[in-house]
């Protein structure tokens, strides 16, 4: 894959991301719905690997847990004088990928939020993504950009229907670079 004008060696760029029927994937800087079956489905996929996320999307993830165990942290934001502990801060995504061009070891997940996903998706570095769909419509500010699905070779990872635990139906679905 070329982009940004470097070639990248075996890195593997994927994105994970859950969204509402509209594509919506978050309102004031925070999820909509708490679904523990897909958050534990996020902590599997991504744990031991990189895990790539905007500035407001690492400060939305409650102190306690961050940074994000048991994966890298990698922070994108225009602030040149941010700094998190324990994490790599970088301030563009072409720079931060060119860092990891010769990962081979772990994926490199993009994990949001929605002008890091775009920004990804333009600039045509993933190679796969993983996308639940929750079986709801929420009032969300902020929404995952559309992609061209014929683009991508698509399969049914997950089909889990509501329960005491998880209030909504959702669907994972892998999608892959044709």
């Amino acid at each position: 894959m070329l982009t940004f004008g470097f070639q990248f060696n075996q890195m593997k760029v994927s994105l994970i991301v859950a969204t509402d029927l509209e594509r919506g994937i978050g309102k004031n800087n925070d999820l909509m719905w708490n679904l523990p079956a897909d958050m534990q489905f996020f902590k599997n996929t991504t744990a031991g690997q990189v895990v790539i996320m905007g500035r407001k999307n690492y400060d939305s993830v409650p102190e306690k847990y961050r940074p994000l165990p048991n994966r890298l942290n990698v922070i994108l934001t225009r602030n040149t004088d941010f700094k998190a502990e324990n994490c790599l801060v970088f301030h563009n995504l072409k720079d931060c990928l060119e860092h990891f061009k010769n990962e081979t070891e772990r994926k490199i997940f993009i994990i949001g939020g929605g002008q890091i996903y775009k920004e990804a998706l333009d600039e045509n570095v993933v190679d796969e993504m993983f996308i639940t769909t929750v079986n709801h419509t929420f009032d969300a500010d902020t929404f995952f950009p559309e992609f061209d699905k014929n683009s991508w070779n698509s399969e049914e990872i997950m089909n889990r229907p509501k329960d005491e635990k998880n209030p909504f139906d959702f669907v994972v679905n892998r999608y892959d670079k044709k």
